[in-house]
């Protein structure tokens, strides 16, 4: 009976903890797929892998990361579940389609797809202070790393960021 009752509470807990960040995974979310209902329907899904998983979650100061992780691999999902309607690029241009002059949608989707081909032990530091707003201590306590290692990591996610963009950081200060 008392295991019961531990379980309840516990199961409790893990729901208050999950509501408090659903907020953070929403702007995750979105930031990922720049569709509101889509960023709905991956936080949603990721609650519930959440749920299931819960017992692997062993400390809940490690909560936020696990579950940005958990909202990433989710995202990620949909593709390889769904099919992307496609569009014929020559049919576009001999339309003279007004999509076809995108251009800073482009450089933005260019952005977003440098930044996530960059090494997770750099992209997150970056997406926690950017899109989440982290001050440097924050990031250190969240990934449990020391604040040198989180301005170092910082560092090299912008330089790799803006090399992949067609940035020259040949000039940039070496570390």
């Amino acid at each position: 009976m008392n295991d019961e009752v531990g379980g309840k509470q516990r199961r409790a807990r893990f729901q208050a903890l999950c509501q408090s960040l659903r907020p953070d995974l929403l702007r995750f979310a979105f930031w990922l797929s720049r569709d509101r209902a889509l960023a709905e329907d991956v936080v949603q899904e990721s609650m519930l892998r959440a749920w299931k998983a819960q017992d692997a979650l062993l400390d809940e100061n490690a909560a936020k990361p696990w579950l940005l992780t958990i909202v990433r691999r989710e995202y990620a999902r949909t593709f390889e579940r769904k099919r992307l309607p496609t569009v014929d690029v020559d049919e576009l241009v001999a339309k003279e389609e007004p999509m076809l002059a995108a251009a800073e949608e482009q450089n933005i989707g260019e952005l977003r797809a440098a930044l996530m081909k960059l090494p997770d032990e750099y992209r997150e530091p970056l997406v926690l202070q950017v899109l989440m707003g982290y001050s440097t201590a924050e990031i250190a306590r969240e990934l449990n790393l020391s604040g040198p290692a989180v301005l170092t990591r910082l560092c090299r996610a912008r330089r790799q960021l803006r090399a992949a963009c067609g940035e020259d950081t040949g000039l940039d200060p070496q570390e």
